[in-house]
């Protein structure tokens, strides 16, 4: 169930049995030569629209752009300031509040947010700390979750790409979103064939230590089964989290 294809009485009569809403959230940054430059929203959105849909989890709006100043040196990246990522974290969950919810579940894509998400929990958690006496409603919960983390994503990811793996660009998040969208597989060829590793500094230091993008992986060996694969196993961990969280 996705909120932006619900009607309103809709959500109302899901509050009624609910008050908890999932909401992927992600980047719009470069992924390789052969990666979705919005690999890191669609994986997420990928994996909780199939929670949802199995589960009858209320999913909100993908959360489509992060932080991403360090991939500023290929085209087609987006970027907000981490003040402004709060902003909108901020805003949507005020909104959700508002009509009821209780318990956001944020299903994360991209690493460089993690420190930002974080921050805006602790300025959501301000807000209810210093509310004023007489205010009734429960208080918000967030839960953050990345999805290569959900029980046995990672165990998986390893056993399918042995060698290659890498840290960005990966060949796993590469084929989640051939999953979703399998009309983009292609094949290409990467020179050389596992990337190199190193730290992760401003745009243009990242573009001369790494010239296609990629960080210590080979996005060649992606492929639409592996996805699949990686996608139901994200999918059953999802649901159980989401549930208990749900619950608590």
């Amino acid at each position: 169930m996705q909120l932006q294809l619900s009607t309103w009485p809709e959500v109302e009569a899901y509050l009624a049995k609910s008050k908890a809403i999932l909401i992927p959230i992600g980047s719009t940054e470069q992924h390789g030569p052969n990666g979705l430059l919005g690999t890191d929203a669609l994986c997420p959105e990928i994996i909780s629209r199939r929670a949802g849909d199995e589960a009858g989890i209320l999913v909100g709006p993908t959360f489509n752009v992060g932080q991403a100043q360090h991939h500023m040196g290929f085209a087609g990246t987006i970027t907000l300031r981490p003040s402004t990522i709060i902003a909108a974290m901020m805003d949507w969950a005020q909104s959700l509040t508002h009509h009821g919810f209780e318990r956001i579940y944020w299903l994360n894509g991209h690493g460089g947010n993690i420190a930002t998400i974080t921050a805006a929990f602790s300025e959501m958690y301000h807000g209810v700390s210093f509310a004023g006496a007489g205010d009734n409603k429960p208080p918000l919960r967030n839960h953050l979750r990345n999805w290569w983390e959900l029980a046995g994503v990672m165990d998986l990811c390893r056993s399918l790409f042995p060698v290659g793996e890498g840290s960005h660009a990966t060949p796993s998040e590469v084929s989640v979103t051939w999953a979703g969208y399998p009309q983009v597989a292609s094949s290409v060829a990467m020179s050389p064939k596992i990337a190199p590793t190193g730290p992760i500094l401003d745009a243009a230091d990242y573009r001369r230590r790494f010239p296609d993008g990629r960080i210590g992986s080979d996005p060649s060996q992606a492929s639409v089964e592996a996805g699949e694969k990686i996608v139901a196993a994200a999918v059953k961990g999802v649901i159980a989290e989401f549930q208990s969280f749900a619950a608590s």
